[in-house]
C-alpha cells in the first residue's frame, strides 16, 4: 500500500489542519496511509521577531525544502501564509473549502473594538491588521504580538492587552468560537489573501501522490483564491505587506474587495470590481493595478526604503 509523508507545521491549528487532510485522503477504497512529519519553519525559530523582518516563507520555507529533497511528499498550509509565488518545482495542488476568510476580534472583557477608550492597547503581529485598525481608530495603541492561537490568547491577560485580532477560522477549527468578541465586516478590515483556506503542495512533477492530492480540490475555494493572489502577485507587496483581498462569487460573476495602507494608518486605499467568474486573475491584477496608481507605488516604496 502506498504511504505518504505530509509535512506540517506542529502547532494545534497546523496539526488540525494536517488531521484533515490526512483523514480526506485515507477516505474511501485503496487510498494512500498517510503519515504525518512535523517541521521546525523559520516563524518557530524566532517567536519574537516580527514576520517582516524574518523575510518571505517564513511558515514555508522549510517545507518547500523537504518536498524538495523528497523527505515528505506533501505539504499543508494556511493559504494566506505562503508568498504568491511558489518554487517551479512545486505547485498547489489542491486547496481544501475555505472555512470564514474573516478577521475576529477577541478582546479581555466583551467590548467590541469601536467601543474600546482612546489609548486602549491591541496586540497584532500583523502590518495589514495594525494598518487598517489605526485607519479606523487612530486613537488606539496597536502593539506587536506573535505567537500561536493559544499563546496571543494568554498574551491579552499576561501582557494587559485590551484585545487581539486572529482569523476567525483558525479560532472556530480550533473549537474557539466562544472567545469571538465580533468578526469584522470586509467594509471594516479586509482579510489576507487567502485566509480561511487550507493548501497542499506537492511537487510537480510526482504524478502518483498529485492524482490523490488532486481529489481534495474545492473549485469554488481556488476560483476565489486564485483571484486575490493574482492581486498580491501583481501588488509586488509580499504576503506581509499592510494588503488585503477577498473574492466572493455569485453565480456566474466574482467580486473582489481590496485594500492597500500605509502602516500608520494615515492613508488606506480601498477598491472594489466585479465581472466574469472566468476573469478572476484579470480582476485581481487590475485591482492592484487600481491601487498602485492611486498612491499604492508610494507606500510600497516607503516600505522597502525603510
Amino acid at each position: 500500500m502506498l504511504t505518504l509523508k505530509l509535512g506540517t507545521r506542529a502547532s494545534r491549528l497546523a496539526l488540525w489542519q494536517a488531521d484533515w487532510v490526512k483523514t480526506s485522503l485515507e477516505a474511501g477504497v485503496a487510498n494512500p496511509v498517510v503519515e504525518i512529519v512535523t517541521i521546525k519553519t523559520s516563524a518557530e525559530s524566532f517567536p519574537e521577531q516580527p514576520i517582516a523582518e524574518i523575510g518571505s516563507g517564513v511558515f514555508s520555507r522549510e517545507l518547500d525544502d523537504a518536498l524538495l529533497s523528497g523527505s515528505i511528499d506533501l505539504a499543508v498550509h494556511s493559504l494566506k501564509d505562503l508568498p504568491s509565488d511558489s518554487p517551479p518545482a512545486l505547485c498547489i495542488t489542491a486547496i481544501l473549502e475555505r472555512e470564514s476568510p474573516l478577521d475576529a476580534f477577541v478582546s479581555a472583557d466583551g467590548t467590541a473594538l469601536d467601543e474600546l477608550p482612546a489609548g486602549a492597547r491591541i496586540g497584532t503581529g500583523s502590518p495589514r491588521r495594525k494598518a487598517q485598525i489605526l485607519a479606523r481608530r487612530s486613537d488606539l495603541d496597536v502593539v506587536p504580538l506573535r505567537g500561536n492561537v493559544e499563546t496571543r490568547l494568554r498574551k491579552i491577560t499576561n501582557e494587559g492587552l485590551a484585545g487581539t485580532i486572529l482569523a476567525e477560522a483558525g479560532l472556530r477549527r480550533l473549537g474557539l468560537e466562544h472567545v469571538i468578541t465580533h468578526a469584522f465586516e470586509p467594509a471594516v478590515l479586509v482579510p489576507a489573501v487567502g485566509q480561511g483556506a487550507v493548501a497542499v503542495a506537492t511537487r510537480r512533477d510526482d504524478d502518483t501522490t498529485n492524482a490523490h492530492v488532486a481529489r481534495l480540490d474545492h473549485l469554488e475555494t481556488r476560483r476565489r483564491v486564485t483571484a486575490e493572489r493574482a492581486f498580491l502577485r501583481e501588488l509586488r507587496g509580499g504576503c506581509q505587506a499592510p494588503a488585503g483581498a477577498l473574492a466572493t462569487l455569485a453565480g456566474d460573476e466574482i467580486s473582489i474587495e481590496s485594500a492597500l495602507a500605509k502602516p500608520d494608518g494615515s492613508i488606506c486605499l480601498r477598491t472594489s470590481c466585479r465581472g466574469e467568474v472566468e476573469d478572476g486573475e484579470r480582476l485581481g491584477r487590475e485591482a492592484a493595478l487600481d491601487l498602485l496608481s492611486r498612491g499604492g507605488d508610494a507606500i510600497l516604496a516607503d516600505l522597502i526604503a525603510q
